[in-house]
C-alpha cells in the first residue's frame, strides 16, 4: 500500500482549497439535478490523487445518507491494485466502485444503468478512440462516462499522455463541456509535493522536457556531474553500471529505489526477458505482473528496470533513469527527438480516424512525456544517464 494515495492522508492548504471545490461542485449539479465536468490540473507530483481519494472517502460517506452511486476510475491496472486494496482499510469504501472506464462503461450501459458521481484518477489515459483490444467499442472514454454519470472529475496533467490511442487536448475536452452543456470548473495544483527537490531542478526537467534544453548543472568529479543540494540528490552519470549501483545502495538503506529506463530498447510481452544494454550494464526490462503486489513494492523488482508503465503514479525514494537513444544531443545545449528509434511501437499504435494535425509533433511529445514521467517519480532524488553520451561531454563542460 502506497501512502500517496491513502484516503486519509492530511492535505495541504491548496489541497484542502480543492477539495473544498470540488465537493461544492458536486453537491450543487445533485441539488440542481445538471451535469457538470469538473477537471483538476497539475504537473506530475503535486498531489492531484490524495485529493481524488480523500474526496471518493467523503462522498462514499455521504452516501451512506443520500444513497447515491458512485464510482472511482483508472486506466492503470498497476494503480487500480492500489486503489482496490487501499479499499479494504475503510469500511465504508467498496472494492467494487474502483474499476477500469471500460468495465465501468460496458457493465452501466449493459445494466442500462446511470451514476451519480464518477471519480477519474490518471484521465490523460482514457482512450480517445476505438480499442478492440481493450474491449471499447466507442470512439471516446470521457464522452461516454459523461453520458453515464451527473458529475464527473477528472485529475488531467496534458504532459503524461503516452499513447497516440488516449491522445488528449484541451481542446477535445472544451468540445465535450460544449457540446453536452455541462456546468463545468477547473483547478491547477501548482505546489510540487512529490519531490524534497529545490526549484532549479524541477526547472532543469522542465526544460529538458518541454523545451528540449540542457541546462548546466552546478559541480562534478570524475564520475558524475552532481547538483544535489542538503534534501535532494541530483546527478548525471556517465555510466549506467555506476548508477545502477548507487540505486541499489539507496534501495538498501531506504527501501523503494529503482531503476527505470525510457522506452528505447527492445521488449515484447513474450513470457521471454528482455534486456537494457549500456556498456557493462546489463539488466531486463520488468516482467508482467500477475500479483496483486504492484511492482513499485515488491523487493524483487530492484533487478529489473521500470517502465512508465509500471512506474506512472508511484513514489519511488530514489529513481535512476536511462535516457535511451531517441534523445540526442542536437548542439548549442539543445537536445532533439528521434521518434524512430522509440521501440514501443503500442504507443506509437496508428489511429483510426485522422484527427491529429501532425502525426510527428504528436510522437516527439508522448516521448518527451515519458521522460517527465520518470524523471518525477524520486522523492529524495533522480540520477540521469544518457545513452548519447555528448550530453554528458557538454553537461561537463559547461
Amino acid at each position: 500500500m502506497l501512502d500517496s494515495v491513502l484516503p486519509n492522508k492530511h492535505l495541504t492548504d491548496e489541497q484542502q482549497d480543492v477539495f473544498k471545490k470540488i465537493l461544492a461542485f458536486c453537491k450543487s449539479n445533485s441539488a440542481n439535478q445538471v451535469k457538470g465536468l469538473f477537471q483538476l490540473n497539475g504537473d506530475a507530483g503535486t498531489g492531484k490523487s490524495v485529493i481524488l481519494t480523500q474526496l471518493f472517502l467523503t462522498i462514499e460517506q455521504n452516501a451512506k445518507k443520500d444513497g447515491s452511486d458512485n464510482y472511482f476510475l483508472v486506466n492503470h491496472p498497476e494503480l487500480l491494485k492500489v486503489y482496490q486494496d487501499n479499499a479494504t482499510e475503510f469500511s465504508v469504501l467498496r472494492k467494487n466502485r474502483f474499476l477500469r472506464p471500460t468495465s465501468f462503461i460496458n457493465t452501466m450501459n449493459k445494466n442500462n444503468k446511470t451514476a451519480d458521481i464518477v471519480v477519474i484518477d490518471e484521465a490523460h489515459l482514457l482512450l480517445s478512440e476505438t480499442d478492440k483490444y481493450n474491449n471499447f467499442e466507442q470512439n471516446n472514454q470521457l464522452e461516454e462516462i459523461i453520458k453515464l454519470a451527473r458529475t464527473v472529475i477528472i485529475v488531467y496533467d496534458e504532459n503524461q499522455v503516452l499513447k497516440l490511442k488516449s491522445y488528449w487536448s484541451q481542446e477535445v475536452i472544451d468540445n465535450l463541456v460544449k457540446r453536452f452543456e455541462l456546468q463545468y470548473e477547473m483547478s491547477t495544483l501548482r505546489n510540487q509535493m512529490r519531490m524534497l527537490a529545490p526549484d532549479s531542478v524541477i526547472n532543469w526537467i522542465n526544460d529538458l522536457t518541454r523545451n528540449l534544453k540542457i541546462n548546466p548543472i552546478y559541480s562534478n568529479n570524475t564520475e558524475y556531474i552532481d547538483g544535489s543540494t542538503k534534501n535532494y540528490k541530483f546527478r548525471i552519470y556517465n555510466d549506467a553500471e555506476k548508477m545502477y549501483q548507487q540505486i541499489c545502495r539507496d534501495n538498501d538503506n531506504y527501501k523503494r529505489s529503482r531503476i527505470v529506463a525510457t522506452a528505447d530498447y527492445p521488449s515484447t510481452l513474450d513470457g521471454n526477458k528482455h534486456y537494457v544494454n549500456e556498456g557493462n550494464f546489463h539488466l531486463p526490462w520488468d516482467q508482467y505482473n500477475y500479483d496483486k503486489i504492484t511492482w513499485a513494492q515488491k523487493d524483487s523488482t530492484i533487478n529489473e528496470i521500470g517502465s512508465i508503465y509500471t512506474v506512472q503514479g508511484f513514489d519511488l525514494n530514489y529513481v535512476g533513469v536511462i535516457m535511451g537513444p531517441s534523445i540526442e544531443y542536437a548542439g548549442d545545449g539543445k537536445i532533439r527527438i528521434n521518434i524512430d528509434a522509440y521501440e514501443d511501437q503500442e504507443a506509437f499504435k496508428k489511429r483510426h480516424n485522422n484527427d491529429l494535425v501532425d502525426i510527428y509533433d504528436a510522437k516527439e511529445a508522448i516521448i518527451l512525456n515519458s521522460m517527465n514521467v520518470l524523471l518525477k517519480r524520486g522523492v529524495k532524488g533522480v540520477y540521469i544517464y544518457f545513452h548519447d553520451s555528448r550530453i554528458y561531454d557538454f553537461l561537463e563542460k559547461s
